[in-house]
């Protein structure tokens, strides 16, 4: 590769769990409260921190080669970028997040037909027209700079607003209507960066250790000893990516296993596994798994 790979990353609410992926992927970053260009100890990245709203449009100018970013920038953008991979996360949870058109609670609008001829604030101006273009509906559609769940109802009618939860939205009096756009994270590209086959091969790269890091973000390895009597038991209830890992331990009759398992069921697996036979049973938390 003859030069870095110039990576913009989310400031804002990902920033936070950008950089946590980042790490268990295994590249630290390091930026100071004020600082807007983060030192990564890869020599072959040099990264830069924006809103996620303008990377796919630096991307696709080549002011970047690659960034992360949500679907739902590359989208209100119509960016011509090509997309290395999806990535599940947001800012606290591990699920997409969606673009919503809420009213609030006492609002006599109830379906979006409603909205004909209402007034709307929105930070995506331009997936919330397409979505109304296409069904007919015209409205005014207005630019808001922030704090848009509070403008409804005494500024405008409806407001379309993005959220992971829902809890703000309620916190406002506000219900959801409809969903415009489901969203998650991606990993993106320049075209023209996409095809030099050195900065191809360093983003291929990171997105397998990235991805693997998320892999592991639901998953533990449990550990554990076992009575070879008692294999075929502890076997039935243990669930595994592929097929659990078995080695015979130097004292006779006994065997060690280990597997991979979601991390939501281990509070029901291990008190199967120990009434099964298991014994010794360790949890072990996981950084990466590459499929």
């Amino acid at each position: 590769m003859t030069s870095p790979i110039i990576l913009g990353l989310p400031k804002g609410s990902l920033q936070e769990a950008t950089f946590s992926m980042m790490r268990k992927a295994g590249f630290t970053l390091v930026c100071s409260s004020r600082s807007y260009l983060p030192s990564c100890d890869d020599p072959e990245l040099k990264c830069r921190l924006l809103r996620p709203q303008e990377i796919p449009r630096y991307v696709e100018l080549g002011l970047l080669d690659a960034g992360i970013t949500g679907y739902d920038w590359i989208y209100e953008n119509g960016a011509d970028v090509h997309e290395v991979c999806e990535m599940c996360y947001s800012k606290s949870t591990s699920r997409p997040v969606r673009w919503v058109i809420a009213v609030p609670n006492d609002s006599p609008i109830t379906k979006v037909e409603d909205l004909e001829g209402k007034r709307i604030a929105t930070e995506a101006v331009g997936l919330t027209r397409r979505f109304l273009e296409a069904r007919g509906i015209k409205a005014d559609i207005e630019f808001s700079w922030g704090a848009t769940e509070v403008k409804a109802p005494e500024l405008v009618d409806a407001i379309v607003d993005l959220t992971e939860t829902g809890s703000s939205l309620r916190a406002n009096n506000l219900r959801i209507l409809d969903t415009i756009l489901t969203s998650t994270t991606r990993l993106i590209a320049n075209k023209a960066a996409w095809a030099d086959p050195g900065k191809r091969a360093k983003l291929e790269q990171l997105s397998m250790l990235m991805t693997g890091a998320l892999e592991a973000e639901s998953r533990v390895l449990l550990k554990m000893n076992i009575p070879a009597s008692r294999l075929a038991e502890v076997m039935d209830v243990l669930p595994s990516l592929h097929a659990p890992t078995v080695n015979a331990l130097n004292a006779n009759g006994w065997h060690a296993v280990e597997s991979v398992v979601e991390e939501s069921k281990v509070r029901e697996i291990v008190p199967a596994l120990r009434a099964a036979g298991a014994t010794g049973i360790i949890e072990l938390s996981l950084n990466k798994i590459i499929f």
